[in-house]
């Protein structure tokens, strides 16, 4: 299924869907950033998806780390929230979202990489490394809040 992102686009389709949803910027020992190339956009991005009905975010951001890289993780914080109404997600099968995002910081404690039918790849970068891969500018925000620590973004 193709995913486009708009952001602050007048042409952009009017959502259909609200979805909840986590993601995690996950970190390892030597301070390297855990992405995935998404299948649906070909874009870097941290795990992340809807969370479901029988599970709490912080569940949610644990079980999509695990789906999409192959890592168990443990959710160590608040990266930050991410709701803002001109960032539209229009998927091939008609479904048009905005999406309330969760960011939690989280380290990795077990598993191996491995890529799903979401991820081409998924690499470790160090912060250099990642603030030039190819990324919606949304995730970028995300990334660099991530990267910077400090106190959670609230937007």
């Amino acid at each position: 299924m193709a995913r486009t992102e708009y952001y602050d686009d007048p042409t952009a389709p009017a959502p259909n869907n609200l979805v909840v949803a986590a993601s995690a910027a996950v970190f390892d020992d030597a301070g390297r950033l855990l992405l995935q190339r998404r299948v649906d956009n070909g874009l870097w991005a941290m795990p992340g998806g809807a969370m479901e009905m029988d599970e709490s975010l912080p569940e949610a951001a644990v079980r999509e780390v695990r789906e999409e890289t192959g890592y168990e993780v443990e959710v160590t914080g608040l990266v930050g929230t991410y709701t803002d109404a001109r960032h539209i997600i229009a998927y091939s099968d008609g479904e048009v979202r905005r999406q309330f995002n969760i960011c939690f910081r989280a380290r990795a404690v077990g598993g191996s990489m491995a890529v799903s039918d979401e991820s081409h790849e998924v690499c470790w970068f160090t912060p250099e490394e990642a603030v030039g891969l190819e990324m919606h500018h949304t995730q970028r925000m995300r990334v660099e809040h991530a990267l910077a620590g400090g106190s959670p973004h609230a937007g």
